[in-house]
């Protein structure tokens, strides 16, 4: 029976809860690659020298063999996927929300085997038709966990997550800032490594439920074409994006990545670094290995202002 009375729990609006519907919901991104990888005849899986360490945990618990394979400078496959078998899978990232162009086109001329597309970069990026596609939303919004899987029937009931223990890092950074709350991300994402298998918690759910979308991309667009008028000049990485395309982050590559990410993180600017174990996967003749440390991802989400892109701005032109 559902409870009557007593203190309040913490109240969150109900608005709408996904951009896109029909999709499978599970307690992580890496999860939901597990269960497409489940259901799918897989021989072997090629992946991205420039991705997240995260994505071998599902590869390991099935047991499944994996070959890596390099990306150029426009951050695309150097393979050639017609030398594929039907039962070969190929991982591509929707890296920092801004390939949906690209994918649309690779999807359609992919030769055998199957394509499984990483969109925990690309929360707002549509599902497509004939191939999986995964969701990582803590990448974008205020969650510790969750994820999305687009085009797989899974019949199998999963138990129901729990989440209000992975909670604290997101109330912290509310009331003593990023610095004091950093020590429990971390102890977040080390709970998230190889954990079971579940249904998106209910808590999860609500928070999701309650998110202004519309806002959202809103603001992420307004401050990603901001830094892009400013910064695409001297950006060595070349950006062509879909209208559809809701960034994560905007990719700045500079030569001196290093350098000017240590600056930013001086000045206040948390960039994250994606990927440091690329560095420990490949050598240095690889474009994988160049991009890991020139890419810096300047921040651009719902939170900030174009204030704070100038800030961002001032600190880069100084340098």
């Amino acid at each position: 029976m559902s409870e009557i009375g007593g203190y309040f729990e913490l109240e969150l609006e109900s608005k709408s809860e996904y951009l896109h519907f029909n999709l499978l919901k599970v307690n992580s991104g890496r999860n939901a690659l597990e269960l497409i990888l489940r259901n799918k005849k897989v021989n072997k899986v090629f992946i991205p020298y420039y991705t997240c360490d995260v994505i071998l945990e599902p590869l390991e618990k099935l047991g499944l063999n994996y070959e890596f394979y390099d990306v150029d400078e426009n951050l695309e496959p150097i393979m050639d996927c017609n030398l594929l078998k039907d039962e070969d899978s190929v991982l591509y990232t929707n890296y920092f929300g801004i390939k949906d162009k690209f994918i649309k086109k690779f999807s359609k001329d992919f030769g055998k085997g199957q394509l499984i597309i990483d969109n925990a970069q690309a929360l707002f990026s549509r599902p497509l038709t004939k191939w999986c596609s995964f969701y990582s939303p803590r990448k974008f919004v205020g969650v510790s966990d969750g994820g999305y899987i687009s085009n797989l029937s899974y019949n199998i009931t999963l138990e129901q997550d729990l989440s209000h223990e992975r909670m604290l890092h997101l109330l912290k950074r509310i009331e003593c800032g990023a610095n004091v709350g950093y020590k429990d991300f971390i102890a977040n994402d080390e709970k998230l490594k190889f954990n079971d298998t579940r249904a998106m918690s209910i808590l999860t759910e609500k928070i999701l439920s309650s998110i202004d979308y519309d806002l959202v991309k809103k603001k992420r667009l307004e401050n990603f074409n901001f830094l892009h008028n400013y910064l695409e000049n001297n950006n060595l990485l070349k950006i062509d994006i879909d209208e559809e395309c809701v960034p994560l982050v905007y990719p700045f590559r500079v030569l001196n990545g290093g350098v000017l990410r240590k600056k930013l993180i001086d000045n206040k600017v948390y960039c994250a670094k994606y990927w440091p174990n690329v560095e420990n996967w490949c050598d240095e003749e690889k474009f994988s290995y160049r991009l890991a440390d020139e890419i810096v991802a300047l921040p651009i989400d719902q939170r900030y202002s174009q204030r704070d892109m100038l800030k961002i701005i001032k600190v880069i032109k100084n340098g």
